[in-house]
């Protein structure tokens, strides 16, 4: 994280409350306010979606969040190349 020292923080996730969903369509939107995601599934086999979560964020938080999840798949990719979990 930019120039502030990284703390352990305890995370708690009820899994009887807190499901994985599933994507496979995101609609994003941004405003001066923050950016919001849609996410979405399909419906079975149509040509419609639903929403099942939606998320929302400041644009510093946004920036954030996009240079993490770009390190996690870089360092993934390369997992999955070269076969080593290091």
């Amino acid at each position: 994280m930019d120039q502030k020292k990284k703390t352990d923080m305890a995370v708690n996730i009820n899994l009887d409350t807190t499901p994985i969903l599933y994507t496979d369509n995101i609609f994003m939107m941004v405003n001066e306010d923050g950016v919001v995601l849609d996410i979405a599934q399909t419906v079975g086999p149509t040509n419609q979606v639903r929403v099942v979560s939606r998320i929302g964020m400041s644009k510093v938080h946004a920036q954030k969040f996009l240079k993490e999840m770009g390190k996690l798949l870089v360092m993934n990719q390369g997992q999955i190349e070269t076969g080593s979990k290091n």
